[in-house]
């Protein structure tokens, strides 16, 4: 139980911290869409670099930030019935959905983003557009790394869940649970 706790208590550290790093890719992102608005409407110029790093800063934020997300369970949730269930039920779908669709999709995508990525690495992948940004196979690799850390979150999702279904909730002290 001590070993769980611990695994848990180091992915969630690892995760919170990460993801704070990431959060700061929100600031860069704001600050390059209003660089571009502003070279845009008031000056008339246009840049497909620019356009193009908006959106793969969207892309690292999503990718690398869905962990973090998940860690403080600001995910997306439409159930009605859940929040009015008791904590032992909400760990046990939790648990459920944790084995039979997160970590198995994790898995999914990770094995199956290797190839695509390991391709673009080998390509030294650009962007096909006259002005883009070069390096596109760094975003792609963002895939399945965002994608092991919502993994990691997972496992540490099922520690927490299990303490809770089996009433040893000692073990969930000093853990972050925000």
């Amino acid at each position: 139980m001590k070993l769980m706790a611990k695994i848990m208590k180091l992915i969630d550290t690892f995760n919170e911290k990460f993801g704070l790093l990431v959060t700061w890719l929100s600031t860069l992102m704001v600050l390059v869409v209003c660089y571009d608005v502003t070279t845009r409407y008031l000056f008339n110029k246009s840049s497909v670099a620019v356009q193009e790093l908006e959106w793969h800063l969207f892309g690292f934020l999503f990718l690398l930030g869905a962990a973090y997300t998940l860690k403080h369970d600001r995910h997306v949730r439409v159930d009605v019935i859940y929040d009015k269930l008791s904590e032992k039920k909400k760990a046990l779908i939790d648990i459920i959905g944790t084995i039979f669709f997160l970590i198995p999709f994790s898995l999914l995508v990770i094995y199956t983003s290797k190839n695509f990525v390991i391709n673009s690495f080998l390509i030294k992948e650009g962007s096909p557009n006259p002005g883009g940004l070069p390096y596109r196979f760094i975003l792609k690799s963002a895939i399945p790394v965002g994608f092991f850390l919502v993994l990691l979150q997972g496992i540490s999702m099922l520690i927490k869940n299990f303490f809770i279904l089996t009433d040893k909730q000692e073990y969930l002290k000093g853990a972050d649970n925000d």
